[in-house]
C-alpha cells in the first residue's frame, strides 16, 4: 500500500493522508484513500478527498478515481 500511495501522490500532486479501507479483489486490491486537498484554518474546515484506488496483485496502481470531497470536520450520517 505504501508503494501505491507513493504512485498516487505522484499522479495527483498531493500526499495521501490515510487509508480508510483495503480489501482483496480477484485481480489484486481495492483501497479507499483519503487526501488533504485544501488546507484551511481551522483544520476542521480543510477540504479532503476520498479516492477509490485499484492495485494489481503486486501492489502497483492500476486506476484511481476521486469519489468524494468533504470538509475534515464532516461526520457521515447513518443511512
Amino acid at each position: 500500500m505504501r508503494s501505491a500511495a507513493g504512485q498516487l501522490a505522484q499522479l495527483i500532486g498531493r500526499t495521501p493522508d490515510s487509508v480508510s479501507s483495503l480489501k482483496p479483489t480477484e485481480d489484486g486490491w481495492q483501497a479507499q484513500v483519503e487526501v488533504l486537498e485544501l488546507e484551511r484554518v481551522p483544520d476542521t474546515t480543510s477540504v479532503m478527498a476520498s479516492y477509490a484506488v485499484a492495485l494489481d496483485s503486486e501492489g502497483r496502481l492500476v486506476s484511481y478515481e476521486r469519489t468524494r470531497r468533504y470538509t475534515r470536520g464532516m461526520i457521515d450520517r447513518p443511512t
